[in-house]
């Protein structure tokens, strides 16, 4: 059985499904109401898998003024509301419950302005990543942060969890490429919070949206900052004898000072799994391998390579292989970015989000393939070495439940251990339902409480994204 439990569904709203679905019909067109059971069927979860529920209804606004007048008939309903962007959230921010209704993103996916002047982009909150960095990349600039879902994952999801990627390291997360947001509130007052520059005038209330998991309001624009491309980059790959010497190059190269622009960690499961799905040429005989990747001109590329090298043969490395083409780089970051896919071929999986300090990283891999081997599991190790994120992919039978129940114990052990080490619960992913009961290991009875006090004072009912993010006992409204 599951330890994940939902709030039990409201009996009054469930009676008054039709009279809210009618309500909800009188305020957008028909092609933005989802209604049927098929239909609803495609927002019954996110990217964690193994938990379902069927909403109320599904509404997909077009702009933030019809997000606003949706918002203002729901609160006044009483009627939860679960945002959702893309549906790849892999802590199960996004799934839905059965008195809720989704308020989707989707169909808010236009680019309202680029000044490359400012180097910014005005965005609807419902553009990918991918999809701002190739508007723009044909003038030289790019949108940074890059999750493996950055060709599917919303803006607004991105603000939601403060999603990084792989180019964190260098280029920071979301929190560190949003100037600015418009958001509608639970009883449909819009608010922008921000604006298109640096230490805009208002409270700075961003840092607090972003992260937020839905829980403050449902962002429907957003400014982002664009990026100038580097001159050059050049991915490298490095292959070790073992988990435990991978990381320990990984802890000197941050800790002499060094900040690549990525740091990516594959142990040896998940070599053989990317391998086999994108052909990326890794070297399957290594028992972890690195991909480093350094940009600037050819000279800044040279210097930093030089150093890392030499930090790396410190620790037996057995394979050092720089890309040559352009062709063979984007082989070498398909197989990274596909890791999450490929790895859903083999097995069904929970993934893990704990961040450790770097040089707690040789400990916490090998306690935790200690710990998954105490549940008879299997895990794949791919993560964002260079800042600590770890990604443990434990691997089990979905259609199993005493195995689907070993599966989130360990993954509850692993991230124990994080804490435990001086880390935290999640780096990007956020904490959804997935990490929700585990909040009282990093935070403390009063941490917790001030957390709950500053979400009521956005949402004093609780109607927003409600089963998320804080624990179902000991609640404060």
């Amino acid at each position: 059985m599951s330890s994940i439990a939902f709030p039990p569904p409201d009996p009054k709203i469930l009676a008054r499904r039709d009279e809210i679905v009618a309500g909800l019909a009188a305020l957008v067109p028909p092609e933005c109401l989802v209604v049927s059971e098929d239909e609803r069927r495609a927002f019954e979860t996110d990217a964690l898998t193994a938990y379902r529920r069927m909403p109320l209804a599904v509404v997909l606004p077009r702009s933030t003024e019809e997000t606003s007048r949706v918002m203002a008939y729901l609160h006044a309903q009483g009627v939860k509301v679960v945002p959702r962007g893309a549906g790849t959230s892999l802590s199960g921010g996004a799934i839905p419950q059965e008195d809720a209704v989704v308020v989707g993103v989707s169909k808010m996916s236009k680019i309202l302005d680029v000044d490359y002047a400012d180097r910014v982009a005005r965005v609807q909150a419902g553009v990918t990543n991918l999809g701002i960095s190739n508007e723009v990349a044909a003038d030289g600039f790019f949108y940074a942060p890059d999750p493996s879902s950055q060709l599917a994952c919303t803006i607004a999801g991105n603000i939601g969890m403060n999603s990084g990627g792989a180019h964190c390291l260098k280029y920071g997360v979301t929190t560190n490429n949003i100037l600015g947001v418009k958001m509608v509130l639970v009883d449909g007052t819009i608010v922008e919070i921000g604006g298109d520059w640096l230490d805009a005038a208002g409270v700075d209330l961003l840092g607090l949206v972003i992260g937020s998991e839905g829980q403050l309001g449902i962002v429907t624009e957003a400014t982002v900052r664009l990026l100038r491309q580097a001159e050059g980059a050049r991915p490298v790959l490095f292959g070790f004898a073992t988990p435990e010497e991978a990381a320990a190059c990984v802890s000197d190269i941050i800790g002499q000072g060094i900040i690549p622009v990525a740091i990516e960690f594959m142990d040896k499961l998940a070599i053989e799994i990317c391998e086999a799905f994108a052909h990326a040429g890794y070297p399957l005989d290594a028992g972890a391998l690195l991909i480093v990747e350094v940009e600037g001109s050819d000279a800044e590329m040279e210097a930093q390579l030089k150093k890392i090298v030499a930090i790396a043969q410190t620790h037996n490395v057995k394979t050092v292989r720089e890309s040559q083409s352009a062709m063979e780089a984007a082989r070498i970051w398909k197989g990274r970015k596909s890791a999450f896919g490929a790895t859903g071929r083999v097995a069904d999986y929970i993934c893990m989000d704990g961040t450790v300090p770097t040089s707690q990283l040789c400990h916490v891999l090998d306690e935790t393939y200690k710990i998954v081997e105490r549940y008879g599991l299997r895990v794949a190790n791919v993560f964002h070495a260079g800042d600590g994120n770890m990604h443990p992919l434990i691997m089990y039978n979905v259609n199993d439940p005493a195995e689907q129940e070993k599966a989130e114990k360990a993954g509850e052990d692993v991230l124990k251990l994080c804490v435990d080490v001086g880390g935290c619960l999640t780096g990007e992913h956020g904490v959804g339902i997935e990490k929700r009961d585990l909040m009282t290991r990093q935070f403390n009875a009063a941490d917790l409480a001030q957390q709950m006090r500053v979400r009521a004072a956005f949402d004093r009912d609780w109607l927003l994204n409600p089963a998320k993010v804080f624990p179902l006992e000991g609640r404060a409204a």
